[in-house]
């Protein structure tokens, strides 16, 4: 059962997505919150796998509640607004994904899912997009080199994929490795290169020149 807080101040829009997302038996909302601050406090209480938070929230806002939050379960911002900068910042504090709250029902259940196994909400080239134009330092990639010099081969081949975008699945195809096996590869990649989600390590993977190889 996939456990999910749903952070928004207007009570409507939070019974509107609950509605929906009790519509999958394998989903159930445990907490609601109508501000940051509260949303911090029951993602603890609760034990969340998913929390969709909104950005512009009383309190503390969705950004702030993010980047607490983030350590502890996956992180998707649900907002009205879609400018590449909320984007941008949402990751930049460990989220998981973006989504706009027009979202049809099924692609927000479908999303929900997906995070909670930590699979980015952003299609392949939203991501890329996001990277080169937001997301990467003007440095020389000194940094993301040395974190990447930490890896083995093999982690560093599959970095070098979930820099392109590529899914758990689709990875395993290429590196003719089962989806569990890739599954585990990200799971040590992620502390070795100091990030808390697949898509702050794609960051590092494009920093260091891993998907311009």
């Amino acid at each position: 059962m996939i456990r999910v807080l749903i952070a928004d101040d207007e009570t409507l829009m939070r019974a509107g997505i609950r509605l929906i997302l009790e519509n999958d038996p394998e989903i159930t909302v445990v907490a609601e919150a109508s501000d940051g601050k509260q949303a911090v406090e029951l993602s603890l209480k609760h034990s969340v796998d998913v929390a969709l938070l909104d950005i512009r929230m009383p309190g503390g806002d969705g950004l702030k509640a993010a980047e607490q939050i983030a350590g502890h379960a996956n992180v998707v911002m649900l907002t009205t607004f879609g400018e590449d900068s909320y984007v941008a910042q949402a990751l930049k504090v460990g989220a998981t994904g973006f989504l706009l709250k027009d979202t049809p029902p099924q692609e927000l259940i479908n999303a929900v899912r997906k995070a909670a196994t930590g699979e980015p909400i952003l299609a392949p080239q939203i991501t890329r997009r996001l990277i080169e134009r937001h997301l990467t330092a003007p440095d020389d990639g000194s940094e993301a080199r040395r974190k990447i010099d930490t890896l083995t081969d093999t982690e560093r081949n599959v970095l070098k994929l979930v820099g392109e975008g590529l899914s758990n699945t689709e990875i395993g195809e290429q590196l003719y490795m089962a989806t569990g096996t890739v599954k585990a590869h990200i799971s040590r990649i992620l502390p070795k290169l100091e990030c808390t989600n697949r898509v702050q390590a794609a960051i590092v993977a494009h920093d260091a020149g891993l998907t311009r190889s």
